[in-house]
């Protein structure tokens, strides 16, 4: 175990104690496995990549068979079984269902009794959907094949979604939390040498002996740190992806490092190289989970790239107003919503704190700023007021809000489980001009119903 943990612990940062569970459960095959892990958490947790590296170990330092797959792509209950029983060497072995499945599981017992079998399956939520006997089969696998043997479930939700008129055995469950800034800032730090290395080869290839002096001397562990402070003070509230954010990070660090290169700004001044680097940052806000590739500079073409994607998106006719709904809600203040939506909303008596508060400049404009949480029934509210026709609150229309959360288009804050009763805090993660884009298509006036234009 203690090997385990000394060769996993460098590769995740800040996931000792997951790694250090998961070692004392299923660290040493010559002591009994659990029968099954169930591993859940947000996306861009490490769920996946932990498990996978940790199975890798096991069967790089024990006697262990190991079986990775996807309930995605085993979209039936015989293609499941086939994957399996491939990744653990049996490719002679067929099995039509599970009964079959489990004989010849069994039969391995009489060759190797003290073999371990560890075997992980991705997005374990869309167990459901296969046969019913799959799910309870898979929790008792190693009670029904005498085999040391461990099922390890990977997948966002809890594992009460999971229960059943019938009933489930129980199983050890494991919660990958989402990182705090600190966190992530630790994360994306070990990217330094990868990141320093990228751009010396760049400044060899490009012959600059001046530009290449001056990156040996400004790039430095320090340096890194403060851009990943800048670039978190941004997009940490908007998204806590940590692969969309390392990607995100890299891309806007050559933007950064322009100005010191050019010699035009100290490495040590970060009032200016703030100012430089803000207006490319928040333009790449508007585009995360996008991945449109082109230089963040140019407007032109990302007005095009935006304009094409938001056109070629084909959301249903509700869902296209639920996205405008859940932007205006994110980039408008709930004390705003009677003025705003309300026809008869009364006269507002215009004082002197009122015109110097709107007296605002770019930087501290709602839509630049990033956006805000809100709840399901303020953006089912604004969702009613700003629709011309009468629709019910149906199963299909509550339906589309979990849509647009799998596309990206909107995140959970918090309450991820909490949806139909109230709780649940989401923001929008898309930009002006995406909305703009979306509300031209429909034939709604987006900016007509923001604080900031007003």
């Amino acid at each position: 175990m203690e090997k385990l943990c000394a060769a996993l612990n460098p590769q995740f940062p800040c996931r000792e104690a997951a790694i250090t569970t998961l070692g004392e459960l299923i660290g040493d095959c010559n002591e009994a496995y659990p029968p099954a892990i169930y591993l859940f958490g947000h996306s861009g947790t490490g769920k996946t990549a932990l498990t996978k590296s940790f199975l890798q170990q096991c069967q790089k330092q024990q006697n262990v068979h190991i079986a990775q797959l996807n309930a995605i792509e085993c979209y039936s209950t015989k293609i499941m079984i086939e994957n399996v029983l491939d990744a653990l060497g049996m490719q002679q072995q067929t099995a039509e269902n599970m009964l079959e499945f489990v004989e010849q599981l069994r039969s391995w017992h009489e060759r190797d009794p003290r073999c371990g079998f560890l075997i992980a399956i991705d997005n374990a939520e869309r167990l459901r959907d296969m046969d019913a006997n799959v799910l309870p089969v898979l929790l008792r696998l190693q009670q029904l094949t005498s085999l040391n043997l461990c099922v390890l479930l990977l997948s966002q939700l809890p594992f009460e979604k999971y229960y059943n008129k019938t009933g489930l055995s129980e199983i050890i469950t494991l919660h990958l939390g989402q990182y705090n800034k600190a966190e992530t800032l630790r994360i994306l730090s070990t990217d330094f040498d990868q990141v320093r290395q990228q751009l010396l080869l760049l400044q060899q290839q490009q012959q600059d002996a001046q530009r290449l002096a001056i990156c040996e001397k400004a790039l430095t562990p320090d340096f890194y740190s403060n851009y990943l402070n800048l670039f978190l003070s941004v997009f940490y509230k908007a998204c806590r992806d940590v692969p969309e954010l390392r990607l995100t990070a890299r891309k806007c660090f050559g933007i950064y490092m322009d100005p010191v290169l050019d010699g035009s700004v100290e490495c040590t001044d970060v009032s200016r190289l703030w100012r430089h680097i803000a207006g490319p940052l928040r333009a790449a806000l508007t585009q995360i989970y996008m991945r449109i590739e082109k230089p963040l500079g140019e407007t032109e073409i990302e007005d095009q790239s935006v304009r094409k994607l938001a056109q070629s998106l084909e959301l249903p006719y509700y869902g296209k107003y639920l996205l405008i709904a859940a932007f205006l809600a994110s980039h408008n203040s709930a004390k705003q919503d009677k003025r705003l939506f309300v026809k008869n909303h009364g006269k507002q008596r215009k004082r002197m704190q009122t015109v110097n508060a709107r007296a605002k400049n770019a930087e501290k404009m709602s839509t630049t700023l990033g956006p805000k949480s809100f709840s399901i029934d303020r953006l089912l509210a604004i969702f009613y007021a700003i629709l011309d026709e009468k629709v019910g609150l149906t199963c299909n229309l509550l339906s589309q809000i979990s849509t647009l959360v799998h596309l990206k288009l909107l995140g959970f804050v918090s309450g991820e489980q909490n949806i139909m009763d109230g709780s649940a805090k989401l923001q929008c993660t898309v930009g002006l001009e995406f909305v703009l884009y979306i509300g031209k298509v429909v034939g709604f006036n987006v900016r007509q119903y923001l604080c900031d234009f007003m």
